[in-house]
């Protein structure tokens, strides 16, 4: 293993070194986060008991933000005062061409109620419902990501979600980041509410005097928002716990060396938890991006997170074949999956588990994050091996439909009243026997 402090660690791949490598990226996982249990179960507890006045005071002691019941929705006029604010006046038409495009991928997920019926009488199906209510979670401050706001919007406008709840930190002045704003208010958000942290989990969960309970709770948000979220499953739905971004990259031979480090480092500025990783075939690939690396790090704005990120966790792996590439890829389960080999569709056809899955040298991660269309709000932490992007499926719920006529129902009843009966459930073999008594 070469670590020097400007340059990205290689590391040749073996059953020991990958094994290490998995241990290591879990340790970033929230399930690791047990030390702030205690702070935010007292958080939610005292929200669910108090209500607004905990919702306050808490937004007062974290936020230093004066929040009461008159001023906790954001206003029409400050949306307006929002728009007018704005330092990149070009932001909005940005704004608006990435909402077409993410309006247009997710429109394509909806699902459609849908009956079957047989000559017999039966008639089974499936009835698509949207949920009537959800909170949307949105960092504030600096880690405004007005780009998340669209995320988290659009496919549940799109699922036709009933109202739509928005949460987000005030800053001092009592204020919200005006681009965090103007997204929400292109998105289509029914309603704002000035708090953040984990007291806007347990106002959303657990509804108070201002904000109404919803039926499900999205968006990214820092460690104690992560655990709050995963605390109030149950009371309600949510999408994922999420974790830090992470990136990984199928590389070969034939791979640009400037791209292939310019897109990991993309991902690695996030904040010094960040996982960038390369894996390659190719050892003098693997030299070249080191090197690229370090030139950029000394010119990028936040190289001193950057450089921390790939100290911490970020890897360069070189294997003897593009399978055993392609099966630690695999293993990883990375949240986002560039492909830039000779063949990336042939690659592509082997991945089993990845978050977001880029093909080709023109499809960099950032692509993803703004504007293509498909969602951004992806599986960490080895969760893309079970959990899949945010979707318009998270907004919807189905109920079964069934339906049989009496000559349906003769001829099966026996089977019913059977097999229920060898549970002991009387009552339920009962249920059916009744309507074929002489």
């Amino acid at each position: 293993m070469v670590k020097g402090e400007e340059i990205m660690r290689i590391v040749k791949l073996d059953e020991a070194s990958k094994k290490n490598i998995l241990t290591d990226l879990l340790k970033r996982s929230p399930n690791n986060y047990g030390s702030y249990n205690d702070s935010v179960n007292e958080i939610l507890n005292n929200v669910k008991e108090n209500g607004d006045k905990a919702v306050f005071e808490y937004t007062a002691k974290f936020d230093k933000a004066d929040i009461n019941a008159d001023n906790i929705v954001v206003t029409k006029e400050e949306i307006e005062e929002a728009y007018n604010s704005l330092e990149n006046s070009e932001l909005v038409d940005v704004i608006r061409k990435a909402i077409k495009n993410i309006r247009e991928y997710h429109e394509k997920q909806r699902q459609y109620s849908w009956f079957d019926s047989k000559p017999d009488g039966t008639i089974l199906g499936q009835k698509v419902t949207a949920l009537e209510k959800v909170g949307v979670y949105v960092p504030g401050g600096k880690a405004a990501y007005p780009s998340s706001v669209l995320m988290n919007i659009i496919p549940a406008k799109v699922a036709g979600v009933d109202r739509i709840c928005m949460v987000t930190p005030p800053g001092k002045d009592g204020k919200v980041n005006p681009g965090t704003l103007v997204a929400a208010n292109e998105a289509g958000v029914d309603v704002i509410y000035k708090v953040g942290g984990a007291q806007a989990i347990a106002a959303l969960a657990f509804g108070t005097e201002s904000i109404p309970k919803v039926d499900k709770i999205v968006g990214p948000g820092n460690i104690y928002v992560a655990l709050a979220k995963k605390a109030v499953f149950g009371y309600v739905s949510i999408d994922s716990v999420a974790g830090p971004s992470e990136i990984l990259v199928l590389a070969d031979e034939t791979s640009n060396p400037r791209y292939v480090a310019a897109d990991l480092l993309s991902q690695a500025e996030h904040d010094e938890l960040a996982s960038a990783i390369l894996v390659t075939t190719s050892e003098e690939l693997a030299k070249k991006v080191s090197d690229e690396t370090d030139k950029f790090i000394k010119e990028l704005s936040r190289g001193e997170i950057i450089q921390k990120s790939l100290d911490n966790y970020g890897y360069i792996l070189v294997t003897d074949t593009m399978d055993e590439a392609i099966e630690t890829a695999n293993e990883i389960a990375s949240e986002h999956l560039e492909i830039q080999t000779k063949n990336p569709f042939d690659v592509m056809t082997k991945i089993r588990n990845a978050g977001a899955i880029f093909i080709g040298e023109y499809a960099s991660e950032p692509l993803g994050d703004y504007f293509a269309g498909p969602n951004h709000v992806l599986p960490t932490n080895g969760t893309a091996k079970f959990f899949s992007p945010l979707s318009v499926d998270d907004f919807i719920k189905k109920s079964s439909i069934i339906s049989y006529s009496e000559n349906a129902l003769r001829a099966i009843h026996e089977d019913i009243e059977a097999f229920a009966t060898a549970e002991h459930l009387t009552a339920h073999a009962n249920s059916i026997k009744v309507r074929f008594e002489k």
